[in-house]
């Protein structure tokens, strides 16, 4: 594992086992925390699981968030759509749920990694400053 440069954050090789490895557990911790949220009577389907899938792109990578993505919805669509513990046919509003998941997941994912990538960058001291701003004339 190594540290980026940037506020400490752990981060894992993103094609690791232990990257998908730990999208896993992500997924597992994620639909604990949904069961409770349900228990409590919450009805959104994917409330737990986009902020754990923006943290765990951020720290294991996209390929493991994109795989938690995709465990993601079979098991909403079993674990928590009425009739739960059963796949049925979706009606149009847990279908629209479901593709509306499936976007933002790629637009937190893709954010992420551009966040990984801006450690990366600043982690090796990529950005240099310099004495002179960019909005400054020097004329």
């Amino acid at each position: 594992m190594r540290r980026a440069g940037l506020f400490g954050v752990p981060r894992i090789g993103p094609w690791s086992w232990q990257a998908f490895l730990l999208g896993f557990v992500v997924v597992a911790m994620s639909a604990v925390l949904q069961g409770l949220c349900v228990a409590l009577g919450a009805k959104l389907y994917f409330a737990a699981f986009l902020p754990s899938l923006f943290v765990l792109a951020l720290v294991a990578g996209a390929p493991a968030a994109a795989l938690a993505a995709l465990l993601t919805i079979p098991l909403v669509w079993w674990a928590f759509i009425p009739p739960v513990f059963r796949f049925t046919t979706l009606t149009s509003a847990n279908a629209d749920s479901i593709n509306l998941f499936c976007l933002v997941a790629v637009l937190l994912i893709g954010l992420a990694d551009l966040c990984r990538e801006t450690m990366t960058i600043v982690s090796r001291s990529g950005l240099n400053s310099s004495d002179e701003s960019a909005a400054t004339n020097p004329q």
